[in-house]
């Protein structure tokens, strides 16, 4: 079993910032991919951004040139630096971690998630 524990969401005013983290309790080099999703009250779940094990990093366009996700395979982390933050990116964070199956296909596991309200 794969345990995420997310952490680093709180209270920001817009324009500010916040830096997520991700404590994966196995390597993370050996995912296929880490990634954070969000989720606001009464919308679906989104990919906010994604990075492959070869490095390859996917954003969701709302996000593009505000936000970074970035590993550190050494200490097993995953990070989101969220920088001009709006209300809209208000939401419960999960952080992602996929792994590919022998045969074919993918697991999920998901952390519990972390808050991150931003409102003046």
């Amino acid at each position: 079993q794969v345990q995420l524990v997310e952490s680093g969401g709180g209270l920001v005013q817009p324009g500010g910032f916040l830096r997520l983290s991700c404590a994966v309790s196995r390597s993370i080099s050996s995912m296929y991919s880490m990634a954070w999703y969000r989720q606001a009250p009464g919308k679906v779940r989104e990919l906010v951004a994604s990075m492959s094990s070869a490095g390859e990093v996917n954003y969701a366009e709302s996000v593009k040139g505000r936000f970074t996700i970035s590993r550190d395979n050494a200490e097993n982390t995953v990070n989101l630096q969220m920088n001009s933050l709006k209300p809209e990116d208000t939401a419960l964070y999960y952080c992602n971690a996929r792994r590919a199956l022998i045969l074919s296909g993918f697991h999920d596991y998901w952390g519990q998630g972390t808050q991150v309200t931003v409102s003046s």
